[in-house]
């Protein structure tokens, strides 16, 4: 019999063994997911394909550089680069990696790089995977397709069968936070004292996605996207967190208008 146990952390779904306890619910037809691939992912504001020093990092520099105080970089272990030879040696060094995985965000209408994130932490066998290293430009801060970047890549995850999308973020990040919970993430609690980011302590707030919680998040997208919800002058109708069904996080202070994204 499947029962839901309630403790100070969530209700869980279990079952009761023979000796009386509760087990989590069987998954007999499970199968560990792909890993995900480099395969470009289409929308129709962006682009999202593998990031290449080559083919990105000057323009994504220059971009970068229109933040002339350096804000979106607080929250992030690296940057900011003064140079482009350090971005392009920072770009040329995690382009090589697996895992985190990274890819650039190309605005659709100008064909420019404007942004980066990735797949990281991945885990088929858990069948859980994390999406981070967020650095968006000033000029996708906001944008419509900043968002579409985040729907395309969660899309992928899930399609691939990831049962756990996560996105993990400073608990001082309140635009992060924010961004998260507008998104349709469920904010599960926060880990004091997790690392130290450029030689500060961090505590570090955990938001989820479940496979399960997708139909309907994907709906709200999708919904959220379409041309019928953006007026003649681009603004939209009806804002994504009132169909992804946002709450403000109870952790640290609010996002301030305008607030950049960054993880």
């Amino acid at each position: 019999m499947i029962r839901m146990a309630d403790n100070s952390l969530t209700k869980m779904q279990h079952e009761t063994n023979v000796l009386g306890q509760p087990v989590g619910l069987p998954l007999p037809n499970w199968n560990p997911p792909r890993f995900p691939s480099r395969e470009p992912m289409e929308g129709r504001f962006c682009r999202i394909e593998a990031f290449n020093a080559v083919l990105h990092a000057a323009a994504l520099h220059e971009t970068n550089r229109i933040d002339v105080e350096g804000r979106m970089w607080t929250y992030l272990p690296y940057g900011p680069f003064d140079t482009l030879a350090s971005y392009h040696a920072w770009a040329e060094e995690v382009c090589s990696r697996s895992d985190p995985l990274f890819f650039a965000i190309i605005e659709r209408m100008s064909g420019r790089p404007v942004g980066v994130a990735s797949f990281l932490r991945i885990n088929p066998p858990s069948g859980s995977i994390e999406v981070g290293h967020l650095n968006y430009s000033p000029l996708l801060q906001r944008a419509v397709a900043g968002t579409e970047a985040m729907f395309l890549m969660m899309e992928r995850a899930f399609s691939l069968g990831y049962r756990r999308y996560e996105w993990k973020c400073d608990a001082l990040n309140g635009p992060s936070r924010s961004a998260a919970q507008r998104l349709g993430f469920r904010l599960e609690g926060v880990f004091r004292q997790a690392t130290i980011v450029k030689g500060r302590n961090r505590d570090t707030a955990w938001f989820a996605v479940m496979d399960g919680e997708w139909p309907s998040l994907r709906d709200a997208f999708q919904r959220w996207l379409h041309p019928s919800n953006f007026d003649e002058n681009g603004r939209q109708r009806v804002r994504l967190s009132a169909m992804t069904g946002t709450r403000a996080s109870p952790i640290g202070g609010a996002a301030p208008p305008g607030a950049p994204l960054y993880s």
